[in-house]
């Protein structure tokens, strides 16, 4: 396993990442969420997944400022999209790649859902999406038409949780959907329940390994 952390620059903007590489032909793309980073539980175990699965990862380091996590879906799409596709495309070229995955959580699902979801080179692509801000038309509209496999998760505690939205999910998507109840938006258990937090996440993890 080789693990490099690199930079690209791109309109005088400095974009990092990671690329853990296994020799594989495929490649998973994480997309953190606000203070929710590859360090944290979701995105640890989803990483050591892949790994198992001797899957390549890319980490994409964005952060933005409080400005620009108030924009609108579509603007804030736009200004991620431009950080991700610079790394995206440098990683694609350079590799040897025949199937990608693209896993997000939160914030991190708004380029998979309003850009990614909709691109023809991506159509046979899996998707991921961990606790997605369904309660906006410009990310569940896209999941709803998409016909990609994958997975969604998200608790019913969260304030994105919408019993009807999932329903039509579940019935209308190729998307397997776990809710995971008394789940809150980091997908912990209420209230800092540890033993049932740890046995969710392991749920979780077990869906991920079905749909790799």
């Amino acid at each position: 396993m080789q693990v490099s952390n690199r930079e690209i620059y791109h309109k005088g903007k400095v974009i990092k990442f990671t690329h853990i590489k296994l020799g594989s032909k495929t490649i998973c793309f994480m997309f953190s969420g606000s203070g929710y980073n590859y360090d944290k539980p979701l995105f640890y175990y989803s990483t050591m997944k892949m790994i198992e699965n001797n899957i390549d990862i890319v980490h994409i380091h964005y952060s933005y400022d409080e400005q620009t996590l108030k924009k609108s879906i579509e603007e804030l799409s736009k200004i991620m999209l431009e950080d991700i596709d610079q790394v995206i495309s440098t990683v694609l070229f350079n590799g040897d790649y025949k199937e990608t995955i693209f896993l997000g959580k939160s914030l991190g699902t708004i380029p998979i859902a309003n850009s990614l979801m909709k691109r023809e080179e991506y159509l046979n692509s899996k998707m991921i999406l961990f606790t997605p801000l369904l309660n906006f038309g410009k990310i569940f509209d896209p999941v709803l038409i998409s016909q990609h496999k994958g997975l969604l998760v998200i608790g019913d505690r969260d304030p994105h949780y919408n019993a009807e939205n999932i329903n039509r999910l579940t019935k209308e998507t190729n998307l397997k959907i776990e809710v995971v109840q008394d789940a809150n938006h980091s997908l912990d258990i209420v209230e800092f329940d540890t033993s049932k937090s740890i046995n969710a996440l392991s749920k979780i993890m077990k869906n991920v390994q079905n749909i790799l």
